[in-house]
Order: C-alpha cells, then sequence, then structure tokens
C-alpha cells in the first residue's frame, strides 16, 4: 500500500499542471503523469524488473511523452483548444473545492491504469511472465494505433478543415485514437496475468480499466456531439456515422449521444 500512496503522490505533483488550466488535468496531466509513473515504477522496482516489464515501461513511457507533447504542440497551435473540447460556455475557472476533488479523482484513476504493472513489478517475477509480452506487445499495438489515428486527423483537418475526418483509420471506426487507448490498457491488463495479484489488487486493475473504458466512450459522445452540431446537415455525414461503429470495430454501437449517463 506505500507503494501505490508513492505513486499516487507522482501523479498528484506531476497532474498539479491542471492548476493552470482546468483541461491540463485531463491532458498534460495525464501524458506526463503516466510517464513520470513508468519512470517511478522502474526506480521502485528496479531489483524485480524482467525483461517484458522494462519493455512495459518503456512503452508506457513512450506512450505519456508522446501524448502529452502532441496535446501540447496541439493546444499551442489552436488557439481555441479548450473551447473545441469543452464548448463555447467552459471556462478554466471552477471553484477550489471542485479543482481539488478533480485533481485527486485524475491522480487516482491514473495510478490505477498504471497498477498491473505496478502489481506485477512489486509481487515479483512469476511463471506467467509470458502474459508479461503479450501485454507488452498489445500496448505496442495500441500505441500505434493511437499514434496514426492522430497523424491522420492532423494531416486530413490540415488538408480540409471543415471535413469531418473519414479516411485512413477513420473508415474503420469514427474514435480509432480512443480505440489506440483503450488497447493500451487492455495490454496492461493483460500483463497482470500470471502475476499472483490478490484480490485487492484485481479490484484496483477493474475499476482502472473500467475507468478507462467509460472516459473514452464520454470522449466519444462529447465527439459525436460537436460533430453532429457541425456536420449534420451533411449527407455524406449522415451515411458514414450510419456505417461506422463509433469506437470498437465489428461492435454494432454507432451512436452514443444519448447516453446522458456518459456525460462527464
Amino acid at each position: 500500500m506505500t507503494d501505490l500512496l508513492i505513486l499516487f503522490a507522482v501523479a498528484m505533483a506531476v497532474s498539479a499542471v491542471g492548476w493552470k488550466y482546468f483541461v491540463y488535468f485531463f491532458s498534460l496531466g495525464y501524458g506526463y503523469g503516466i510517464a513520470a509513473l513508468a519512470v517511478a515504477m522502474g526506480v521502485m522496482y528496479h531489483a524485480n524488473l524482467t525483461v517484458p516489464t522494462i519493455a512495459m515501461l518503456v512503452l508506457l513511457f513512450i506512450f505519456g511523452v508522446r501524448l502529452g507533447t502532441y496535446l501540447l504542440v496541439r493546444e499551442r497551435k489552436a488557439v481555441g483548444y479548450r473551447k473545441i473540447l469543452y464548448g463555447e460556455g467552459h471556462s478554466d475557472k471552477k471553484p477550489a473545492g471542485v479543482m481539488i476533488m478533480i485533481w485527486l479523482f485524475c491522480a487516482l484513476l491514473y495510478v490505477a491504469q498504471v497498477s498491473p504493472v505496478a502489481f506485477r513489478l512489486a509481487n515479483g517475477p512469476h511463471d506467467g511472465e509470458v502474459w508479461a509480452w503479450i501485454g507488452a506487445a498489445v500496448v505496442a499495438c495500441g500505441i500505434l494505433l493511437e499514434s496514426i489515428s492522430d497523424a491522420q486527423k492532423s494531416a486530413a483537418k490540415k488538408k480540409n478543415p471543415k471535413r469531418f475526418v473519414d479516411t485512413g483509420l477513420y473508415r474503420i471506426v469514427r474514435c480509432p485514437n480512443y480505440l489506440g487507448e483503450v488497447t493500451i490498457w487492455t495490454g496492461a491488463l493483460l500483463s497482470a496475468i500470471g502475476a499472483g495479484l490478490t484480490w485487492w489488487q484485481w479490484l484496483i486493475v477493474a475499476i482502472g480499466y473500467a475507468g478507462v473504458v467509460f472516459v473514452m466512450f464520454s470522449g466519444a459522445r462529447r465527439l459525436e456531439l460537436r460533430q453532429n452540431a457541425a456536420y449534420g446537415d451533411d449527407p455524406e455525414y449522415q451515411a458514414y456515422v450510419k456505417k461506422t461503429p463509433i469506437l470498437i470495430p465489428l461492435l454494432p454501437i454507432y451512436s452514443v449521444a444519448k447516453y446522458e449517463w456518459l456525460k462527464a
């Protein structure tokens, strides 16, 4: 438990950037927070490191730095970035109590997300190292998927800023970057198999994974509402959303806009 408190303190320290701008709790604080947690786990559990767990930590560090830098660059290039994310009426000024609660929630979620890796390292090397390799491979696929999605969207928007993106990976799902995110944390989850986790460790892992899935579907809902407002009268857009799943390939979920419980 002491180890989790140390990781929580690291997540709190990095995500504190959200006190400058509210959105940073979820963007820069998230990306760089995961990278910092990867470094912290490497230091804390150096005696228990194996080749696949080193690979996992390196991948999480790469993921965090890439995402945090991508979001930072995007914000600097787009003055209206926070308005695009949260709408015209959104404000960076929140009551102190709300800011503290969100800060705590984000730090707890980030620790829960990396907890499968932390618990594998804390519990020491086990016979189930094959699952560590499988998890690392899935994480690598997720990073690649998210990175390609971001690059394709940036290129498409640069070419035609006023058109929705329906090329490349966006032909398969409408939010391939979010799919990449889910894939990354699915890999982290798989890496915990065979690592001798206790019931309470699995509970934390499950909470972290469920939190990621919820946040991704919540983000997909926000995107859908924005796109409906911007392109709802476009016949090509209407045809696109009717045939393209919003997040998971082959899963016939084409809209989540009506689900108010996804509002976050």
